[in-house]
């Protein structure tokens, strides 16, 4: 099988897959300590848990700190839930659904219009009551990298706050400011089920998970070191490679893109993460594409709505008609992504492609 959905989820650094290991167990079999215990056992677990802090915070602007969750979901949860108040909520069209269904079920939402190449242009109008404003800084279908520092700026003019959903631009590029920042440690080759909240100093948010106090007394729960350990380690190899990563991504996509000549691209070609690559095909059914090359996986649009059967909410929102967004694919690749791998995943859509005369 050829992997080509790093969007979904990226393979596990052999580096954090070490470091999760050493506590679950340990070798010595001692690494399962609770860090919530006053006992030996238990001040290890929590030492490995606050390194694993400082190395996520460390790709995180200064004057913040890491509250960690169950993914970016639940950070995403907490954030806009924490900062629950009198006002609306100001969300981009192409935000993930965490963002968009959180802001609906809150109640009183605005949703902002986004560009034909996927931009959020900061010159548009929010309603004056606005508390929260909501862009990603990379969208998770196609790639489009916002203006999120404009976007803050604008936040702080207008006396809200701002969100910023960096799941797919940390550890990939730097993070920019905002007032809270959530990310999830498998986009970044760490393990699933660990994310994190970045908050500002000084922001104040209310307890949305009651228990026992844990995380600042804001996510209640015990942490697992092992997972933390995992997303710290992934979190460091991230900051250390960030360059080889990217150098490598752009060769992956100049050879991706000229494979797929005459297919059409779904966002910006400039403004874009190139790691991920949408395109479109007039008339191809997408569906027996990914039957026909079911060796290679790449996604027909976000993994978090498919087999919903609704138009990918993103495409529509930039423009796409039902049949243009029906015939999209989403390509992903990354670190571990070979040259070869990519031209042989590629070369088997295409002949599946060809096999339809699209």
């Amino acid at each position: 099988m050829i992997y080509l959905d790093y969007q979904a989820t990226t393979p596990l650094a052999p580096e954090a897959r070490d470091a999760l290991l050493r506590w679950l167990d340990g070798p010595d079999g001692t690494g399962f300590g609770n860090p919530h215990s006053p006992h030996r056992m238990g001040r290890q677990a929590a030492a490995a848990v606050e390194l694993a802090r400082d190395r996520v915070a460390a790709l995180f602007p200064p004057g913040g700190k890491i509250i960690f969750t169950s993914g970016a979901t639940e950070a995403i949860n907490l954030a806009m839930r924490g900062t629950a108040g009198v006002g609306s909520i100001s969300v981009s069209a192409i935000e993930h659904a965490a963002v968009l269904d959180t802001a609906r079920a809150l109640g009183k939402h605005h949703e902002l219009n986004v560009a034909a190449d996927g931009q959020c242009n900061v010159n548009q109008d929010v309603p004056q009551d606005t508390r929260l404003i909501a862009v990603m800084q990379v969208n998770n279908e196609i790639g489009t990298i916002q203006p999120t520092v404009e976007w803050h700026r604008k936040a702080k003019e207008n006396n809200a706050l701002y969100l910023c959903d960096a799941v797919q631009a940390y550890g990939k590029i730097e993070v920019t400011g905002a007032d809270m920042i959530a990310i999830s440690a498998h986009k970044f080759h760490g393990p699933k089920g660990v994310g994190a909240l970045w908050v500002r100093e000084g922001l104040d948010l209310s307890e949305v998970q009651t228990g026992g106090g844990q995380e600042h007394g804001l996510r209640s729960g015990t942490l697992s070191p092992a997972l933390c350990a995992g997303m710290g380690v992934a979190a460091l190899e991230a900051k250390d490679r960030m360059e080889r990563d990217a150098e490598h991504i752009e060769k992956l996509w100049n050879k991706a893109r000229g494979m797929f000549d005459g297919w059409e691209l779904n966002g910006s070609d400039t403004a874009r993460w190139h790691g991920n690559l949408n395109i479109r095909k007039e008339g191809l059914d997408v569906a027996r594409l990914m039957s026909d090359a079911r060796d290679v996986m790449f996604s027909a649009g976000s993994a978090c709505a498919s087999g919903s059967g609704r138009t990918s909410h993103v495409l529509k929102a930039i423009g796409l008609t039902q049949e243009q967004a029906k015939s999209s694919i989403r390509i992903g690749f990354g670190r571990y992504t070979t040259a070869e791998q990519l031209e042989q995943g590629c070369s088997k859509i295409l002949a599946a492609a060809a096999e339809q005369g699209v």
